[in-house]
């Protein structure tokens, strides 16, 4: 007769601690996902988007300001699934409204859920990216989400609806260019997210 299976124990706060400096960690729902720094196209994606908002919505050079937009926050949500647990979540960049953070927190992390997630899918990460935490950022309340790919050389750009379910996707892509809330105050030229 067989012996009963280990349940596998749930990662926790300690254990995302443990991870070298050398990778992106994440604690979703109990479980710990470990990944490699991000690969040229993919930080190259990050640095031009987060280029291309920082300067209009952040210093509103350009745009209409009233932003905070940072690189790579530590997000922390309470896991519903276990009191007293958190939901480690990195987005690749995030933005808040000011006047719901007129000043950074002191601590090393953010419990404020942000107004906007961006995520910069790769191989390693566009199933936890799509399936895991996509549905973390719905339930707590992050109105806008978007997915670039930059192989695929795709953004894909999702709304919050009443009910907290993402609407369809408003998909662009190649050298689009495009106003994508909630940004549309500038015209984004997608060219240059994609490096060559």
């Amino acid at each position: 007769m067989g012996q009963p299976a280990e349940k596998q124990r749930r990662a926790t706060y300690a254990d995302l601690g443990a991870v070298p400096p050398t990778k992106v960690a994440e604690l979703v729902r109990g479980t710990l996902h470990v990944f490699p720094r991000p690969a040229p196209r993919h930080a190259s994606a990050e640095s031009a988007l987060q280029g291309e908002l920082f300067g209009p919505f952040q210093r509103g050079r350009g745009g209409p300001g009233g932003w905070r937009i940072l690189v790579e926050p530590e997000l922390h949500f309470p896991d519903p699934d276990a009191p007293g647990e958190v939901d480690v979540l990195v987005p690749d960049l995030a933005g808040w409204r000011i006047e719901r953070m007129p000043e950074l927190p002191e601590t090393a992390y953010f419990a404020l859920a942000p107004d906007w997630i961006c995520e910069v899918l790769s191989a390693s990460t566009e199933s936890v990216d799509r399936d895991e935490k996509m549905p973390i950022y719905a339930r707590e309340g992050v109105r806008y989400a978007w997915l670039v790919d930059p192989i695929a050389r795709t953004l894909e750009a999702y709304v919050l609806d009443a009910d907290r379910r993402w609407g369809a996707a408003a998909v662009y892509r190649n050298a689009a260019r495009v106003r994508v809330v909630p940004f549309e105050a500038i015209e984004l030229d997608l060219s240059v997210l994609w490096a060559e």
